[in-house]
């Protein structure tokens, strides 16, 4: 009984205790772990744009390749690939080749405290469309792709692939097919994992 007293006082005072397996949230904004991605029907009438992941692409560890759903269906619209090598003096010289073939960057969007290294540049391509063309380096922030990494994406395809999708929404929305959140109230157990 002295034991069992113990053990119930230790996870009461500990805050790293294990919870047991019935307490464990499964649950959250409506996404259940284990689920088939399948059961959520509505999922394909949010999504503006697909991805695929890539792989073996020489010099590069793997990539997302972005893809129009609505105006431009199948149109790769965004290119983002993670360099094998992950180095810091990599990234230099992979900056210095970029500023000899596409000349100075037009503006660095890293942070200012230098944890994510970013320059950014953009064209105008010859049918009048802009690319930009972003090139990363990242070996401390968590939250943001880690080593190497180049983005080219035509941003103006992207809107208008959103345009088209919340267009294509609405109409869905008119027939019920499409539920858009409600500004009154929140949900609240929605908002916490269950």
């Amino acid at each position: 009984m002295k034991t069992l007293c113990l053990i119930l006082l230790a996870l009461f005072l500990y805050p790293g205790t294990v919870l047991p397996a019935t307490s464990a949230p499964r649950e959250i904004g409506g996404f259940r772990l284990g689920a088939s991605i399948d059961e959520y029907d509505f999922i394909s009438y949010r999504n503006f744009l697909k991805e695929v992941v890539v792989q073996d692409i020489d010099g590069f560890r793997k990539g997302v390749i972005s893809y129009g759903t609505c105006a431009r269906p199948g149109e790769i619209v965004k290119i983002k690939l993670k360099y094998l090598d992950t180095s810091e003096s990599f990234f230099k010289e992979l900056l210095k080749r970029y500023k000899k073939k596409f000349g100075r960057p037009d503006q660095y969007i890293g942070d200012s405290f230098g944890i994510v290294k970013a320059w950014q540049w953009e064209f105008t391509d010859k049918q009048g469309e802009l690319i930009r063309l972003k090139l990363q380096h990242n070996l401390k922030n968590p939250d943001e792709a880690m080593g190497n990494t180049v983005k080219l994406e035509m941003p103006n395809r992207i809107r208008e692939e959103r345009k088209c999708f919340n267009r294509q929404c609405e109409a869905r929305m008119r027939m019920g097919n499409c539920p858009m959140p409600t500004p009154e109230g929140k949900n609240w157990s929605n908002l916490i994992p269950r």
